[in-house]
């Protein structure tokens, strides 16, 4: 599980500008290696390693998706890779979503869509209805859209320019929702602020709710502290990366700052 298994590329689907989703045949044989939704995956380019979410989990054909956003170096020159190039993969880490009643409200932001499209998937093979809201800037970034609606899926899409859906923010997206809709619970990935946003509204309408949170990442096994957060010390590789908001509420830097490389604090506001 710790060691890199060099994989052949088997697809790539451009799914933005931005945006590749690369495909790979994975053993599912053994229950530890079978993935599941808001776990993640350590991706070697046998230079580097990064931590990537798996947006689509298919144990029948035993293949799996990981989503990359092209940011910097490394996902700049994964993106240049094709079908029958070969990467590392070590994983699955952490801990996923723990589906809760009969209808969920899942909640993506940008590349946050990423881990909600997979958890879409077992959802509706378990029978829970899932609405979703996809946000993103602009139309051209919108992610797993009609993935999710060729499954049979309510989306309410949401973007910053008004060029498809909702114009405004996902928080407010989500406010007018709950609104009208009733859920047992709420899932999100995506930036930070707009879950701190989400966290309060949960609060407000007393809804369970999961937060996947994102933080600089080494080894993803626990030992080198990198992820740790503040007061708790939890390691988000694998404490992590999906808390439930009562943790939430304790994690002193959520919505507040993160960590760089360097341990040094980068406040969002």
């Amino acid at each position: 599980m710790h060691v890199p298994k060099v994989l052949e590329i088997k697809e790539v689907f451009e799914e933005s500008e931005t945006v590749k989703t690369f495909i790979f045949d994975w053993d599912m044989n053994s229950e530890y290696m079978i993935p599941q939704p808001g776990q993640f995956m350590m991706l070697w380019n046998f230079e580097d390693e990064k931590p990537m979410s798996i947006s689509s989990i298919d144990p029948v054909n035993g293949q799996l998706g990981i989503s990359i956003k092209k940011v910097g170096e490394f996902t700049s020159n994964v993106h240049k890779l094709g079908k029958g190039d070969k990467l590392g993969l070590r994983g699955p880490y952490g801990n996923g979503f723990n589906l809760k009643g009969s209808k969920i409200l899942a909640v993506g932001g940008g590349i946050g869509m990423a881990p909600i499209a997979s958890l879409v998937d077992y959802a509706l093979i378990r029978g829970v209805k899932v609405d979703v809201v996809s946000a993103s800037l602009t139309l051209d970034e919108l992610l797993f859209v009609n993935r999710m609606k060729k499954a049979g899926v309510s989306v309410f899409t949401c973007t910053d320019d008004g060029t498809c859906g909702f114009q405004g923010f996902a928080t407010d997206r989500v406010e007018a929702i709950l609104m009208d809709h009733d859920y047992d619970m709420i899932v999100t990935c995506g930036p930070e602020l707009m879950m701190n946003g989400i966290l309060e509204m949960a609060k407000k309408h007393e809804i369970p709710a999961q937060f996947s949170i994102e933080r600089w990442m080494k080894c993803a096994m626990g030992i080198c502290g990198q992820c740790c957060v503040d007061d708790t010390g939890w390691r988000v590789c694998v404490e992590g990366p999906v808390f439930w908001s009562h943790e939430v509420n304790l994690i002193k830097e959520f919505g507040e700052y993160r960590r760089d490389s360097s341990g040094t604090r980068n406040y969002y506001k």
